[in-house]
């Protein structure tokens, strides 16, 4: 069984006991929270589709940890102009486990 969940701006396939990096979301490590966007759900019954989203549908998942990402440098530069510019951003996720999926 998994579903298709969305948060964040972006779309995941999730199955039960999977473990996933998404946008940050409130909360501390161990705090359930639950995705109510859900796109799809693929079960024994077969494959049911949402238009654009499942009615009832929702994702019941535990946040693991807040952490942030790698180092990213930015560098700005014009040849010739004297103009050199850096900057760095890391950017925040929250690792979370899926739990458990009701269609």
């Amino acid at each position: 069984m998994y579903a298709i969940i969305m948060t964040g701006g972006k779309q995941y396939k999730v199955r039960e006991e999977d473990e996933l990096f998404i946008e940050k979301i409130a909360g501390e490590a161990g705090d359930k929270v639950e995705f109510s966007e859900v796109l799809a759900v693929s079960g024994d019954d077969g494959l049911k589709v949402g238009t654009p989203l499942l009615e009832g549908a929702k994702v019941e998942a535990e946040i693991v940890k807040q952490g942030r990402h790698r180092k990213i440098r930015i560098l700005k530069y014009k040849a010739k102009k004297q103009y050199r510019r850096r900057q760095g951003h890391r950017q925040p996720y929250t690792k979370v486990k899926i739990t458990k999926i009701l269609p």
